[in-house]
């Protein structure tokens, strides 16, 4: 590496020092990183931009690095493994259906990613947080159809993530939801009880395990990133793309498109849209996927799964949120200015969830609903009931 790193992180160093051994090792002769940028990453992980400062053969003028930190849990399968197979996955696509940045080269035993550099891009939180509403708006809309996009490209290649999975020596695994759902579904109810003394009724748990079809082997699957919280969206010249693919998978569709609905499900900075927000969305990603699914393009088939998939969402959502209120409503993440408080996020899912339950025939679900939101409404006096709007649209709103 060149230039003056004094004082510079030293992960975002091993990992660069790393990739540039990785890239010599490829062209045979001396790769020089220099100028590196520290993009963040998380606990299991550094991300860093650097410039390729000595290029014996055709790289590009910049480049992104992912470490992983530390060994994988001996007992879990290695996200590192799932980011690599998911970006070959996408490297393979053609260059207008690719949703992610192309790999370029990766290290197994320094668990090291070199990835393709989409540029200085504003993330789609970005967006929603800013003070521009008709911008928020143009991105939300850009991220449905990309959504869509990347839908619609993968459907019918799961063998393909599979293979690409053993390769990395991993088997395929389910939907990360899978299992929690099923804990949720079996654990909820006495969790609300013990929370909120809400009693739920025998029809609402009923009705919620309808919605296991979702997780199931659909004839409606594609890939998904599972993570799709909006910091992980980047909002470039070419569109939406999609990083983070630690725990991507194969699951319905519907799954990701009720993120419409229950705008980004668990993810620290969920708020409400406004209203024809939603359904603008759904438009913009019906349009990509019909080719594919035809049968999506009738309104009370899509209606129906989006339905159990929004659901689904709540009772997960609920199940991960709720212990945290039994002392204190706390702030749904560490950033107050990015996160809702939970009793505000509960209130805005069951709200809506329970709208959509009086209009399907759900009165299990309905009347859950109802007495949740009277429950929390009862303790937690001091905050808002309902989730706020992204502060994009406060203004407009």
């Amino acid at each position: 590496m060149s230039g003056d790193l004094a004082g510079f992180p030293r992960p975002v160093l091993a990992a660069l020092a790393a990739a540039e051994r990785l890239l010599t090792r490829r062209a045979g002769a001396t790769v020089v990183l220099a100028d590196p940028e520290d993009l963040g990453g998380s606990e299991r992980s550094v991300v860093a931009r650097a410039r390729v400062a000595r290029n014996p053969f055709s790289l590009p003028r910049t480049l992104v690095v992912k470490h992983y930190l530390g060994e994988p849990a001996a007992d879990r399968p290695d996200p590192f493994h799932y980011e690599v197979a998911s970006c070959q996955l996408f490297t393979a696509l053609p260059a207008d259906a690719r949703p992610s940045p192309v790999i370029i080269a990766h290290d197994p035993a320094a668990r090291l990613l070199v990835l393709e550099d989409l540029g200085r891009s504003s993330t789609l939180a970005d967006k929603l947080f800013s003070p521009d509403a008709a911008t928020a708006q143009r991105c939300l809309l850009s991220w449905a159809r990309a959504v869509g996009r990347m839908q619609a490209a993968t459907a019918g290649r799961e063998g393909d993530f599979e293979a690409l999975l053993r390769r990395q020596g991993e088997r395929t695994r389910r939907d990360p939801i899978t299992e929690q759902a099923a804990e949720a579904f079996t654990g909820l109810p006495g969790l609300l009880k013990e929370v909120l003394g809400v009693d739920t009724p025998l029809a609402a748990e009923h009705e919620v395990h309808e919605t296991t079809r979702l997780l199931g082997g659909t004839r409606y699957r594609a890939f998904s990133p599972s993570e799709t919280c909006p910091d992980n969206n980047l909002v470039t010249s070419r569109g939406v793309r999609f990083v983070d693919f630690e725990w991507g998978c194969f699951r319905d569709v519907a799954l990701d498109a009720a993120y419409f609905r229950v705008p980004f499900p668990g993810c620290e900075s969920s708020f409400a849209l406004p209203p024809g927000m939603s359904e603008a969305m759904l438009e913009a990603w019906r349009n990509e996927v019909a080719a594919v699914w035809p049968d999506l393009d009738d309104p009370e088939l899509l209606d129906e799964r989006l339905r159990d998939a929004q659901l689904l969402w709540v009772w997960l959502c609920t199940w991960w949120l709720l212990p945290r209120i039994r002392e204190k409503d706390t702030l749904a993440g560490p950033d107050p200015s990015r996160s809702p408080r939970i009793s505000s996020a509960l209130g805005g899912y069951w709200r809506r969830v329970g709208e959509q339950a009086d209009t399907a025939g759900r009165p299990g679900t309905a009347k859950l609903a109802e007495a949740i939101l009277t429950a929390l409404a009862a303790r937690f006096t001091d905050t808002p009931p309902d989730l706020p709007l992204y502060p994009a649209f406060r203004a407009a709103g």
